[in-house]
């Protein structure tokens, strides 16, 4: 059944400004929590999921390699989107995006699920609703859903002619429903994406779940690792 839904004013949106990013540096205190937590993780539900992690803007596979590690260690088949660093060009890049969980799902017989952090998440979330049936699952962390970059902090890298024009087919995508079980984290220390951009209100089937870490920090929370490996466990 989907989550309560945290009550928000959309009215209030805005792209973080930039001396918040110096809130980011909380980052750093996930790895000491990681790493205490981590016989605790090993013990976590066990599945036999296929999952590929799809990483955030300005950065590759490397990012997120220990959850991956995790996740195999935890009994999936956990792989990389394989496509190098994520540049952020969405429409460009969808098509092949979704062209390797095709083929992911079509090599291992059974669809996948999608784990995605921030831009990596609307990835997930447009392969899910072009090609329903090569996915299981959307597990999203940090991920503006709505208004593309408006609401953050890169928005001003993009001027405003293209932000309204990102965001104009942002609206029209999202009035395609995503037919697949969602699992949107978020959390209100982000200081990149404007949390209320990253809680969808929509979706037919849709959970959204608080953390505390920051946006760089989501990567490495065991809180977030921990939900991820429960909504992918075979239960």
């Amino acid at each position: 059944m989907p989550s309560p839904i945290p009550s928000i004013d959309r009215s209030t949106l805005a792209a973080p400004a930039g001396n918040r990013l110096v809130r980011e540096a909380g980052a750093l205190r996930e790895l000491p929590r990681l790493l205490f937590r981590s016989p605790n993780l090993v013990r976590l539900p066990q599945g036999t999921q296929n999952v590929l992690t799809i990483p955030g803007y300005g950065t590759n596979d490397t990012f997120m390699f220990p959850l991956r590690s995790t996740l195999r260690l935890l009994g999936h088949d956990c792989r990389g989107w394989g496509l190098g660093l994520n540049g952020g060009e969405v429409e460009l890049m969808l098509p092949r995006v979704t062209e390797q969980v095709v083929r992911y799902a079509d090599q291992q017989g059974s669809p996948v699920a999608l784990v995605g952090w921030s831009l990596g998440g609307v990835f997930a979330r447009e392969v899910a609703r072009d090609a329903p049936e090569a996915v299981t699952r959307v597990i999203t962390y940090g991920t503006p859903i709505i208004g593309g970059p408006r609401y953050t902090v890169g928005a001003r890298t993009y001027g405003s002619e293209r932000v309204d024009d990102i965001a104009t087919k942002v609206d029209e995508r999202n009035l395609i429903p995503i037919e697949r079980p969602i699992t949107a984290i978020w959390s209100r220390n982000d200081a990149v994406v404007d949390w209320k951009a990253c809680v969808d209100d929509f979706s037919p089937d849709v959970e959204n779940l608080e953390v505390q870490s920051t946006h760089v920090g989501m990567g490495i929370d065991p809180d977030v690792w921990s939900i991820i490996a429960e909504r992918l466990a075979d239960w």
